[in-house]
C-alpha cells in the first residue's frame, strides 16, 4: 500500500510596478527541466507543521524573509496525479508582502527565483497553475469584503495608489469618485500628518490603514 506524503506550497503575491506579481522558483528535477517554474514549496519535516513548512520554504527556496509576509491557509490539493513522482498531498497557502518591504535582493530576478506578472504566469510545474488560480480567486474575493489589501500596501500611500492596487488585482477599472467616497466613509484609513510633495504635481495627502488587523467589512 502506498501512503501519501504531505507538502506545503505557497502563492506569494506582491504589487510590482503597478502589476500584481507572484514569486516563482526554478524547478530543476525530473520530470521537469530547465525553464520550468513553480510556486515555492516542498515536503514537511516529520515534526513540522504545514504552517512552519510553508514559511521555511519561502525563506529557503524563494529567498524572501518572513518579517513582513502575511500568510493564511488556502486549500488542500489532493489529486492523486498532481505530482508525477508519487502520491503527494499539498496544503496550499496564500501569502502577501508589500513591495517596499522587500530588500533589493528579494526584489531581484535570478536564474533560480523571480517575480512574474500574473498575466504572464502559466505552464507551471505540478498542479501549480491550479493552485495559483485558486489563490487569485481567493485574493480577489477577500479584498472585496475584508481589509486584506492592506497586506500588499506600503506603510503610507495615496488614495490613488490604493485604487490602482485594487485595479491591478481585479483587472477592472473603478469609479474614482465613488471609490474614494466609500473608503473614507468606512474609516478604515486615516490621514498621515503630512503630504507627498513633487515638482510636477500638487501635494498628495498620504494615508495609512487604521488597524493592522484584517477586518471583515464590505470594501467594494
Amino acid at each position: 500500500m502506498r501512503f501519501a506524503v504531505l507538502a506545503a506550497d505557497t502563492t506569494l503575491f506582491t504589487i510590482r510596478d503597478g502589476r500584481l506579481s507572484v514569486r516563482l522558483i526554478s524547478v530543476n528535477r525530473p520530470p521537469f527541466y530547465k525553464n520550468v517554474w513553480g510556486l515555492p514549496g516542498g515536503l514537511l519535516h516529520p515534526k513540522e507543521t504545514a504552517d512552519d513548512a510553508a514559511l521555511r520554504h519561502l525563506k529557503e527556496k524563494a529567498n524572501v524573509a518572513l518579517l513582513h509576509v502575511y500568510a493564511e491557509q488556502l486549500y488542500t490539493f489532493s489529486d492523486p496525479n498532481r505530482d508525477p513522482r508519487g502520491r503527494v498531498v499539498a496544503v496550499a497557502y496564500l501569502a502577501l508582502v508589500p513591495w517596499n518591504a522587500l530588500t533589493p535582493e528579494e526584489r531581484g530576478d535570478t536564474a533560480d527565483v523571480k517575480w512574474s506578472p500574473i498575466e504572464h504566469t502559466k505552464n507551471l510545474a505540478y498542479d501549480h497553475d491550479t493552485i495559483l488560480s485558486v489563490a487569485l480567486m481567493r485574493l480577489r474575493s477577500r479584498i472585496r469584503y475584508t481589509t486584506l489589501i492592506a497586506k500588499l500596501m506600503p506603510d503610507e500611500f495615496t488614495l490613488t495608489e490604493l485604487e490602482k492596487a485594487y485595479e491591478s488585482i481585479l483587472k477592472a477599472a473603478l469609479d474614482k469618485r465613488n471609490f474614494r467616497k466609500k473608503i473614507l466613509k468606512l474609516k478604515i484609513v486615516k490621514k498621515r500628518p503630512y503630504k507627498r510633495t513633487g515638482k510636477r504635481s500638487r501635494p498628495a495627502q498620504l494615508y495609512e490603514f487604521a488597524s493592522p488587523s484584517v477586518k471583515e467589512i464590505e470594501m467594494l
